[in-house]
């Protein structure tokens, strides 16, 4: 009898074990002007919700060096997301917030080979900023209508915000000078353009969340890939050509039911990640 019970306290920590690890490991990339530290709230509470859940805290590029060139974050982090990635076969899931989600999206798209199960884009600029709100701390005197001067340039086109700026007011220039985000959301045809839309449609899941309280992403609907027309009105992401030409994939998604556009209202920009509120009801159940 004694030797029964043995087997089945062996086979319950088994069990209880296998519990443990069933969720697949996370990775976490922080947004602009802050650093790793900004999401240690929400791993707290990834590795809290879902015990055993392994969580990736990425460090790179915090503080002033979050202004530096997209393409050269997205080589840097993206080598570390593939050494981290290619450790679990089965695959890991990726949390970006503020411009640490439009960063982590585009590391997806230069690495199509990834194992990336599923993509989260906390409140970021998928369809690019046209706001200076927050901008004033780093770009003093910065304004709206004006903003394109800076980065429309050479040295604009050295910053992270440069990259994704896109006025739409002026959009030859935006199509002229922007290196980063006409290519990364095929509006500009390239070598790269099929791999980027394969990349994010092998996807299991893109989940897009953002909300009409933002106040930092503008518009807000770029958070879900909607944006403003030449006459700056604000167009959903489904009437935009990205997605009625399936530019990056995001129809072959949803026509799979593998796109979720989350809106919440009341969350400010800068509380996205520490509202774990917003943690436990739109991330966590998306958490394989």
């Amino acid at each position: 009898m004694k030797q029964i019970n043995m087997c089945l306290l062996f086979f319950a920590v088994l069990s209880f074990s296998s519990f443990i690890v069933a969720y697949k490991p996370v990775i976490l990339l922080h947004g602009i002007m802050t650093g790793y530290e900004s999401m240690e709230l929400i791993k707290s509470e990834i590795e809290e919700k879902h015990p055993g859940t392994i969580v990736y805290n990425i460090e790179k590029f915090g503080g002033w060096s979050s202004l530096d060139n997209m393409w050269y974050q997205v080589n840097e982090i993206g080598e570390e997301i593939v050494n981290i990635s290619q450790k679990y076969p089965d695959g890991v899931n990726f949390l970006g917030y503020s411009q640490g989600a439009l960063l982590a999206r585009t590391i997806l798209q230069a690495n199509p080979d990834h194992n990336i199960h599923r993509f989260i884009s906390l409140s970021g600029p998928q369809a690019g900023q046209y706001g200076t709100q927050f901008l004033h701390i780093f770009f003093p005197g910065l304004a709206l209508k004006t903003a394109f001067e800076l980065f429309y340039s050479r040295v604009g086109q050295h910053t992270s915000v440069g990259n994704y700026w896109k006025d739409p007011y002026h959009q030859p220039l935006y199509f002229n000078y922007s290196q980063f985000l006409p290519y990364v959301n095929n509006e500009i045809e390239s070598a790269k353009s099929t791999d980027f839309k394969n990349a994010l449609t092998k996807l299991d899941m893109m989940v897009l969340i953002g909300g009409p309280d933002d106040n930092v992403i503008t518009p807000w609907q770029s958070s879900q890939f909607g944006y403003f027309n030449d006459n700056g009105t604000v167009i959903n992401f489904m009437n935009r050509d990205i997605y009625k030409e399936d530019r990056i994939g995001l129809r072959t998604l949803d026509k799979k039911g593998k796109l979720k556009i989350i809106t919440v209202p009341g969350i400010n920009h800068f509380m996205w990640h520490i509202n774990m509120s917003v943690c436990d009801n739109y991330v966590l159940p998306y958490l394989d």
